[in-house]
């Protein structure tokens, strides 16, 4: 009878569990905000247990925190979701735009205008049906676990834009038409993606880019591949005119010149302002051969431009490219120095280390111990300082952090420290280091010793061709 008992009971709880995950649809009965519980067929907001379904053409706006979900659907009807400012959504499964359904001309659409999606699980755009992922502005995505797939299943069509903004992968490659009959697209105009470097996911992108599957400007630009000091994958557009500041840039407040490349002698017409689609902007340059105009920009602001240029002899403009920039301050630019080779002498060695810190504001600096052979064997003599020594008393390797901090923004580099048992070891660590001729027992000094192991072994022959010493 207690076994029963407590498989009943384990029955229960499970689909107690089973039962607690539903299918939330938003149905927009009384707005767009996806914070609105009236907004939801169940009358609440969905939680970590939950799908987040946007269905029969429904359009949602998620402007706050909407804390984590399980899943988020938008599929069956041409429907849409888009985050601006202040959103904040995190799923712990798959999100998936067009599961199926759609059209060519009507997809189902997630806009990350500003915010934060973070996925921790699967990202498909195009399963079976049209999708279409947006990324402008300040809109981030984060994946942070599994694959991001366009056009992914059989007849999936998927097309992801990154006109700002930034799309930031994890280690998996992408993937990209993995279901037969599937359309994939992947276009840079301002936005940026980023994905922790490997051979294989470096193959992908240049793939990509090889087969036109990923373009930047519509096809009008380049699109550029850079793997930073971290091991960073980092893919973004160039367009033809080279605008500087460079699209979906940030700089800092003041003086500005505008700049961009054109043919010698072409007219253009520049457009300045705050507004996404430049409603209200300034005519700044009006039809004049030049390439470049000076502004003012302020702190905490994101402008756009556009050159539109004049074909000879033409009356009115082609309308350019909307270019966009945010003006901040900038953190810190933080070099703690080159890495050092050093050795023990009597125990203990003081090296000198000085950073070099860089910004417009004043900055206080700390160096700080990240790692070293024992706990206690490195001593900053004075950590709030950019030039100060530190005594290290045991072989092994250091990491010294230097954090520069202007009041709102952090700088940080680090530094090894390699301590060796002596000079000649620390010698050898060196790229490049090769022993001297004569130095044959490798302790970096040709002496009496070396001569004595040659005169011990004078006319020696160890090779298979040697004559017997017991031969006479």
């Amino acid at each position: 009878m207690r076994s029963r008992i407590v498989l009943a009971l384990c029955i229960s709880l499970l689909l107690g569990g089973l039962l607690s995950a539903a299918n939330f649809r938003f149905t927009g009965a009384v707005s767009e905000l996806w914070s609105k519980p009236d907004n939801w067929r169940e009358g609440a907001l969905p939680g970590p247990g939950d799908k987040a379904e946007f269905v029969n053409g429904v359009s949602a706006v998620l402007d706050s925190d909407a804390g984590e979900v399980k899943q988020v659907a938008v599929s069956a009807g041409t429907s849409h979701l888009t985050l601006v400012d202040g959103a904040l959504v995190s799923t712990n499964d798959w999100t998936i735009v067009g599961y199926d359904g759609g059209a060519e001309d009507d997809r189902h659409s997630l806009e990350i205008l500003g915010g934060t999606f973070n996925a921790n699980a699967r990202v498909y755009i195009g399963f079976t049906g049209y999708g279409h992922l947006v990324i402008d502005r300040s809109g981030v995505m984060n994946l942070n676990g599994q694959n991001f797939g366009i056009g992914e299943n059989d007849n999936g069509d998927g097309i992801v834009e990154l006109r700002g903004g930034a799309l930031n992968l994890n280690q998996f490659p992408l993937r990209i038409r993995a279901g037969a009959n599937s359309s994939a697209s992947m276009d840079f105009s301002g936005g940026v993606m980023t994905q922790a470097y490997s051979d294989a996911n470096l193959d992908v992108v240049n793939g990509a880019i090889a087969d036109g599957t990923i373009t930047a400007y519509g096809g009008m630009g380049t699109v550029t591949v850079a793997t930073t000091e971290d091991n960073v994958l980092v893919v973004k557009g160039l367009h033809p005119l080279n605008p500087v500041p460079e699209d979906g840039g940030s700089i800092v407040p003041g003086d500005l010149a505008l700049s961009w490349t054109v043919d010698q002698g072409t007219l253009v017409d520049v457009w300045f302002g705050t507004d996404p689609e430049l409603r209200g902007a300034e005519l700044i340059v009006s039809k004049q051969a030049v390439t470049s105009a000076a502004v003012t920009v302020a702190p905490k602001q994101s402008y756009y431009w556009a050159v539109d240029t004049y074909a000879p002899g033409a009356v009115d403009p082609n309308w350019g490219q909307v270019f966009a920039f945010t003006v901040d301050n900038q953190p810190p630019s933080v070099n703690a120095g080159d890495d050092v080779a050093t050795w023990l002498d009597n125990g203990s060695v003081e090296v000198a280390i000085a950073a070099a810190v860089t910004d417009l504001d004043p900055t206080t600096a700390l160096w700080t111990v990240i790692s070293e052979p024992n706990e206690g064997t490195a001593v900053i003599a004075n950590p709030a300082q950019t030039e100060t020594n530190v005594t290290l008393s045991a072989v092994g390797a250091y990491v010294l952090q230097l954090e520069a901090d202007d009041g709102e923004y952090k700088g940080v580099d680090t530094l090894t420290i390699n301590v060796f048992t002596d000079h000649c070891e620390a010698a050898k660590s060196l790229p490049g280091w090769t022993a001297l001729p004569g130095d044959i027992n490798l302790d970096c000094v040709v002496d009496q010793l070396d001569m004595d192991i040659l005169t011990e072994n004078w006319l020696g022959c160890n090779g298979l061709d040697c004559p017997d010493p017991n031969v006479p």
